[in-house]
């Protein structure tokens, strides 16, 4: 089901490397339901990329899979990375019935071994990627991107200062945007950094009544 082109540093024995329990969680939200999300490609990564030549892309965190057979449609070389191996198996259904090859990746992303700076595009439309005291996960999402390739990096504004929610989520254990922005050094250009309203906000799937988005969009100079 799935083509692994790097090995994590303590793979399962379906392949996956990375925390069992995270990805259990996630195979348990994904079971909950025939589909999660809309199954359209994000608004945001669509106005940020829809003008740029095609070339290597990471999509992390892919779920369904509707941005990557979005890209992989415009010529985009897609490698899609995801923790929850029932997401990628519906998402490699959706590649098929679309007619496009797709590189998936069950793993995490601190853990996924991917060759550093060999993507010209990291797409990151509402990741879920845990904090730890090493910035493993953002570390990971820069050192991704080639020299001149872009990071693209999108969630839901506000998200960051929310209260927890019946202690199932609390923001202070996920990566947001301005951590990530936080590490760029003089080796990156910050191109766009701003709220705005969420484009082509999704009638339904679950984040449909997120309205407005923090976008980060950084280009790496070297």
């Amino acid at each position: 089901m799935t083509d692994d082109i790097a090995a994590g540093p303590s793979p399962t024995a379906d392949g996956y490397a990375g925390d069992p329990a995270v990805a259990a969680e996630w195979d348990r939200m994904y079971a909950d339901r025939e589909q999660l999300w809309s199954g359209a490609p994000n608004g945001a990564l669509v106005a940020e990329v829809a003008d740029l030549a095609p070339g290597r892309v990471l999509d992390v965190g892919c779920g369904e899979g509707a941005d990557a057979v979005w890209l992989a449609r415009r010529g985009w070389d897609v490698t899609a990375l995801e923790v929850s191996g029932v997401a990628l198996e519906r998402a490699a259904g959706h590649a098929s019935d679309a007619g496009v090859t797709v590189r998936w990746v069950h793993a995490g992303l601190a853990e996924s071994g991917l060759p550093p700076a060999s993507f010209d595009l990291v797409s990151a439309q509402y990741p879920a990627l845990l904090r730890t005291p090493d910035a493993a996960a953002e570390t990971a999402l820069l050192a991704a991107v080639a020299p001149g390739g872009l990071l693209v990096l999108v969630h839901h504004a506000g998200m960051e200062d929310h209260e927890p929610e019946d202690g199932r989520f609390d923001p202070a254990d996920y990566v947001w945007p301005s951590m990530v922005a936080a590490l760029l050094g003089d080796d990156w250009a910050v191109e766009v950094d701003e709220e705005r309203p969420r484009a082509d906000a999704p009638e339904d799937g679950a984040g449909a009544h997120h309205t407005h988005d923090v976008v980060l969009r950084a280009r790496r100079l070297r």
